[in-house]
């Protein structure tokens, strides 16, 4: 910050006294007003910092107890299915959905799920399982999700594996979910990375093993985009709780598993 005495050169100290005077005062009101913005400025900055501090020890302090995801919001859901990326004739009946208009999308969905467009087919599942539009029948909902995921609509197939972890529809069978969960996170989709990730974690329906987990878990902290940014953080903290209990050479080789999945897409 220049001077008093450079601020005067500068506003041209050779001039008729009251006009200096006057402009003195301006420059003292000015440092006066420039040392307060200072002064809220660094407070606001350590402000922030602690913030930011809480929020990171909260996130460590949460660790695995946020577990699995069982059922998505509708954002997330009709992104899941490609809703943006492979646009059929079944927009209207998820547009119906996201609407909050599930008779009408289950008016949609119906007859061309029954001639097998395997969206539908999952949109049926969703209704069914989630009980919009028509009755919760989780029985059916299984129906609708196999029948879409033998087509390989890695939504349906994250929906089985919720299901069968969960015993609604079906016998609770924690490995058949573990083989649905691979199918869809094999084909790209987030949550069924997560949940694979914490499958392998707790040894949940498959050994134990923290190189898969934090691999896994790693993949679907890169996957989870915009609106995901809560899962993105839960994939990336529970990602680093189970790297605290890995060695060396555990993490480098779930790392470059990560890589090589991700290089593979």
């Amino acid at each position: 910050m220049a001077t008093l005495a450079r601020r005067r050169r500068m506003f041209g100290f050779g001039r008729h006294r009251d006009e200096t005077e006057a402009l003195q005062q301006q420059v003292t009101a000015l440092e006066a007003a420039l040392n307060k913005c200072g002064e809220v400025a660094s407070r606001w900055t350590e402000f922030r910092r602690e913030v930011t501090i809480a929020i990171a020890v909260a996130c460590l302090a949460i660790g695995f107890t946020l577990g699995v995801y069982r059922e998505p919001i509708v954002r997330t859901v009709t992104h899941a299915v490609g809703l943006a990326a492979k646009p059929k004739s079944s927009d209207a009946a998820y547009a119906a959905y996201q609407k909050g208009n599930y008779t009408a999308a289950l008016e949609e969905a119906m007859p061309l799920a029954a001639t097998g467009d395997a969206r539908a087919q999952t949109l049926m599942g969703l209704l069914y399982y989630r009980g919009r539009g028509a009755g919760q029948d989780h029985a059916e909902a299984v129906r609708w999700f196999r029948r879409a995921a033998d087509d390989g609509e890695a939504a349906a197939e994250f929906y089985l594996g919720v299901m069968f972890a969960e015993g609604q529809g079906v016998p609770q069978d924690y490995e058949e979910a573990v083989k649905w969960y691979r199918r869809a996170a094999a084909r790209g989709d987030a949550l069924a990375q997560y949940n694979l990730g914490i499958a392998y974690a707790k040894g949940e329906g498959v050994a134990a093993d923290p190189v898969r987990a934090h691999m896994w878990l790693n993949v679907a902290a890169a996957r989870f985009q915009g609106s995901d940014a809560n899962r993105r953080i839960a994939a990336a903290n529970n990602r680093d709780a189970v790297a605290t209990k890995m060695t060396a050479d555990q993490l480098a080789e779930a790392q470059r598993l990560a890589r090589e999945w991700a290089v593979a897409r």
